[in-house]
């Protein structure tokens, strides 16, 4: 480990202390979480830049991650003082200069994909690690104050997973299950590292939906938790999206419909019981992990006012679930190109169409495996009555063939696919209706292919949004017009945020190996 000391900047620092009061109130001069807050609707309440001057947004700072290739990480900003990952690593930012306040290392430092970002609470910075650890750090220096080992690297594990901090508890999960390594969730004690309860993704004999692997294929079943979840504090539930089977592509050695692999669960705070869950693609075939960010949201539903959950899947589907209870309320399209189900039955169990399964030959299927969204947070504002989320149209071709599991994290997949060169792959943000899924509006993101950053709402009427080619954008919440633009000069694959400090509000975000924050140019 190597920390960096400024005076200046660690007075600054010393004030980092979050409670679990911060947490729920979600003060939005801070952004204290992956998703901004317990209900995940990533819609900041800061509003001095608005629809009226959000052209006067200009770089204030930029800050450079040594060694970081395409970033993450979402930050997450305490009192002026900002935290970024990535993997091995933990940095402390003065919010409104940019200026290094502390640098954490992680030993050893393996190299197993991405780190989407950091917990906080109380005084401590929580952060995942390469080699399948929780480790807890002090909020004012970057020392480190406790280690928790979620599982053994040497196995394959490892977590790119920004915690979720509640009360007294950090909650984490593990990847990957393309490898057919089972997944899990844990809870730890925040002060100690103590692990308070495991919920494990892969029911075991005598557990209930073992009955829905056939034979000894759940041991190898995968159903990783690699992105992060939310959290009712009324209700004390957990809630958190499931990843894929394994093999991936090879459904015929894991028949039936492999619970609770492509589900949303919601887990007893205090105890990691299951009280729900939901299915959204039984038996997938297509590698489309279900752990895309549950927004929660209280709502009229029908004439009735409903504490609901909603998530855009990869799937193509947008489903709207009653989250007392797991109940399926609502599933329509949020794509224009779907050939691998007809519909959802009255349950929101999919109508699949017939033969369109990976095989040897390939398979067109749309989707893509890479999915009509993936692990780009969306965003929902109260004020327009709209959920906002960035998809990918496209198709892909699906291959099959026959795979081993092999110990030791070999990918256990039985092949995968390849884009379909004759799709129309476009990228674009669409604002959907919350209640009914209906379409809105939506931005095509000119030149981007792929998909781009997850989005951020604020109450100055905007939405902002990234894509592959390093345009950063704000878009009018209500029209979609697109009102700014700024090029970054690298892939944006990361979530911004906003905060403020010193009555500025700043707008930053991960792009490539930077970091950037704006802020109105001051005249």
């Amino acid at each position: 480990m190597r920390r960096v000391v400024a005076v200046a900047l660690l007075a600054a620092a010393a004030l980092a202390q979050v409670s679990y009061e911060d947490l729920l109130s979600a003060d939005p001069r801070n952004w204290l979480s992956y998703s901004g807050s317990f209900h995940a609707l990533r819609h900041s309440l800061l509003k001095q830049v608005h629809t009226g001057n959000v052209t006067d947004l200009v770089a204030r700072w930029v800050y450079r991650v040594p060694g970081a290739n395409r970033l993450e990480s979402v930050p997450v900003v305490v009192d002026g003082v900002m935290y970024i990952s990535q993997p091995n690593e933990v940095y402390a930012l003065d919010g409104r200069s940019g200026r290094l306040i502390w640098q954490y290392q992680h030993q050893p430092a393996l190299q197993n994909g991405p780190n989407r970002g950091v917990a906080v609470l109380g005084n401590k910075v929580y952060v995942g690690t390469p080699d399948a650890h929780l480790v807890a750090l002090d909020a004012r220096t970057g020392s480190v104050m406790w280690k928790a080992k979620l599982a053994e690297a040497s196995d394959g594990y490892w977590s790119p997973v920004a915690p979720l901090a509640i009360k007294g508890k950090i909650i984490m999960g593990i990847a990957p299950g393309d490898h057919g390594l089972n997944g899990f969730l844990d809870a730890y004690d925040s002060e100690t590292g103590a692990r308070i309860w495991r919920w494990n993704a892969i029911p075991k004999p005598g557990e209930p939906g073992n009955e829905t692997w056939a034979g000894d294929s759940w041991k190898t079943g995968g159903g990783n938790t690699w992105l992060t979840g939310s959290y009712d504090p009324e209700l004390n539930l957990v809630y958190w999206g499931v990843g894929n089977p394994a093999p991936d592509f090879d459904g015929e050695v894991r028949k039936g419909d492999n619970l609770y692999t492509e589900s949303m669960v919601a887990l007893d705070a205090d105890t990691g019981k299951l009280k729900w869950h939901f299915q959204f693609t039984p038996h997938d075939v297509h590698d489309w992990d279900a752990v895309e960010i549950p927004v929660l949201v209280d709502a009229p539903f029908r004439g009735e006012t409903r504490k609901l959950l909603v998530q855009a899947n990869r799937n193509g589907f947008y489903y709207v679930l009653d989250r007392t209870n797991g109940r399926f309320l609502l599933g329509v399209p949020f794509i224009n190109h779907m050939n691998w189900a007809k519909g959802l039955t009255p349950e929101g169990r999919p109508i699949r169409a017939p033969a369109v399964i990976p095989s040897v030959q390939g398979t067109r299927t749309c989707p893509a495996t890479a999915g009509a969204t993936n692990w780009h947070s969306p965003a929902f504002n109260p004020e327009t009555g709209m959920f906002y989320v960035a998809v990918m149209e496209g198709c892909g071709i699906n291959y099959k063939s026959r795979d081993t599991f092999r110990p030791g994290g070999v990918p256990f997949m039985a092949t995968g696919y390849v884009e379909d060169p004759e799709a129309p792959w476009q990228a674009y943000v669409r604002a959907l209706d919350l209640t009914t899924g209906k379409l809105k509006w939506e931005y095509k993101q000119i030149g981007s292919k792929r998909y781009g950053a997850g989005l951020l709402s604020t109450a100055g009427g905007l939405i902002f949004a990234g894509d592959d080619q390093g345009a950063f954008t704000a878009l009018d919440a209500v029209s979609g017009k697109a009102l700014w633009r700024f090029n970054t000069g690298q892939q944006i694959t990361a979530s911004p945020v906003a905060y403020s400090f010193k009555d500025t509000q700043y707008v930053a975000v991960a792009a490539g190996s930077n970091v950037l924050a704006f802020a109105l140019h001051k005249r």
